[in-house]
């Protein structure tokens, strides 16, 4: 998937060079994210297994092919940054059963848009312009069209 998401961003018209997914040390606890300008940071010190990197970049892979295909996307924008949340935790398989079994999740009934809703609510909230009403009310707002929109894949993977 990893490659195929390259080769969707070079279509696109986005070039990435071989610095555009890079391994560092994070202070915060998280996983990784997208930078634009930047490309795809995996925070190493963090991550268990192989599979845990994978995911990470297969994610933040679907948030640069978002920044890429969407002129005005804006990251400080509740809304735009909900959507591509929406897409990444979607497409991704961020919340494959397995997964979330794997986090202490145990509701298979709906849990795939649980899962992304709870993590859509987790990122938004963390960036500094969303307050959790707003990343709420943003969410909301788009979910059926950001959960629908599987570019650059034809059905959910």
């Amino acid at each position: 998937m990893v490659k195929f998401m390259k080769e969707n961003l070079e279509k696109s018209g986005c070039a990435i060079g071989n610095k555009f997914i890079r391994a560092i040390n994070c202070q915060a606890k998280i996983s990784g994210g997208y930078v634009r300008g930047e490309g795809v940071l995996v925070c190493s010190n963090h991550m268990n297994i192989q599979d845990e990197v994978n995911q990470v970049v297969i994610h933040e892979l679907i948030h640069a092919y978002d920044d890429c295909r969407a002129a005005n996307l804006d990251w400080t924008n509740c809304a735009h940054h909900a959507c591509s949340e929406i897409r990444s935790g979607h497409l991704s398989g961020d919340c494959h059963f397995k997964r979330e079994f794997l986090r202490g999740y145990t509701n298979f009934r709906g849990h795939g848009e649980e899962c992304v809703r709870r993590r859509v609510m987790k990122s938004v909230t963390a960036n500094p312009h969303c307050s959790e009403a707003a990343a709420k009310d943003a969410m909301e707002a788009v979910w059926d069209v950001c959960y629908n929109d599987t570019k650059p894949f034809d059905r959910a993977p």
